[in-house]
């Protein structure tokens, strides 16, 4: 007897789901991100001038906490309802805690410059971490530089001399040598960062800059003592400046995740000649000749620099 033939069950395959197409509109949406991110910066720099304007005047350390307090508020308060904290320590690596450190104080003098002499000379002196980030690179990641990249450097040392330009009274003098130690330890923080590597998300980095940058503070506190703001327009210029520095680095983030790093580096001069606009527009503060060629000078400079070599994301 023949055997009965068993019928072959025919499975239904899953539909296969259609590719996902990738957006085109990322990198233009990051740099658009990017430019959102430099007028924020440059809102920042105006409100911390203008804190140092208020009746009676807050000094540079007290805003510079406001800012990096808001900061860490925003990152640790998230963290701790989603019992998620340890996941904002990373991998605990030493240059973790080095870019918090310079990161710091770069932000402490990068305020302290913009309080003394605008906030748009002052910006221009701070975005010279790109240069210094371009002439240390060699020494500090092995990186090689173009003959192009070293003229661009050398072309930006001579517009950081014309900034520093000659007859000037001794408190601003002491500003922009404030706004150029910002740009250097801005630049190792960098660096720290570039040496990190990817193992640890954006969110990490940044959160190590506010917990050392709020540890040092609170030390600076501790020997030379607390002055809080008084009144509602010294509070108000310090938030303002808190929450402009807080949103812009967010912005400042996304467009890295979204936009080629060298493209974005280079859309990110745009925040000190914003700064240099409202500094001329709100407080008067116009540079002489000189200092605008030496703007020019970083500026053009710095953005070669950017495009050809480590782009890294700031520390403000």
């Amino acid at each position: 007897m023949s055997r009965p033939k068993k019928r072959k069950s025919r499975r239904r395959r899953a539909p296969v789901p259609p590719a996902a197409v990738p957006r085109r509109d990322g990198p233009a949406r990051g740099l658009a991100y990017m430019l959102v991110a430099g007028l924020l910066f440059a809102f920042m720099g105006a409100a911390v001038y203008a804190a140092a304007l208020a009746e009676p005047p807050v000094a540079a350390p007290m805003v510079s906490f406001v800012r990096v307090a808001l900061n860490l508020s925003i990152l640790l308060v998230p963290a701790v309802l989603m019992r998620r904290v340890a996941g904002l320590f990373g991998d605990l690596r030493p240059s973790l805690w080095w870019r918090g450190m310079f990161g710091g104080v770069s932000l402490i003098l990068s305020f302290a410059a913009i309080q003394r002499i605008g906030p748009g000379e002052s910006a221009f002196l701070s975005a010279s971490s790109g240069v210094f980030v371009a002439a240390l690179g060699p020494y500090v990641l092995g990186q090689r530089n173009s003959w192009g990249v070293w003229l661009a450097i050398w072309g930006a040392w001579l517009g950081l001399f014309l900034l520093f330009q000659p007859g000037m009274g001794q408190g601003d003098w002491q500003g922009r040598a404030l706004g150029l130690a910002s740009g250097f330890l801005a630049a190792l923080a960098y660096l720290m960062v570039a040496r990190a590597g990817s193992s640890n998300p954006p969110g990490t980095v940044v959160f190590y800059f506010c917990l050392v940058a709020t540890l040092i503070h609170l030390a600076w506190f501790a020997v030379e003592g607390v002055a809080l703001p008084s009144g509602f327009q010294a509070w108000g210029w310090a938030v303002l400046a808190g929450l402009a520095g807080s949103a812009a680095q967010w912005f400042m983030t996304r467009a890295y995740q979204l936009a080629p790093a060298a493209l974005v580096g280079a859309v990110g001069y745009v925040g000190p000649v914003l700064s240099l606009a409202l500094g001329a527009l709100w407080f008067g503060k116009v540079p002489g000749n000189e200092a605008l060629a030496g703007c020019g000078l970083v500026l053009l400079c710095g953005v070669y620099c950017g495009s050809t070599t480590l782009s890294p994301r700031r520390a403000e």
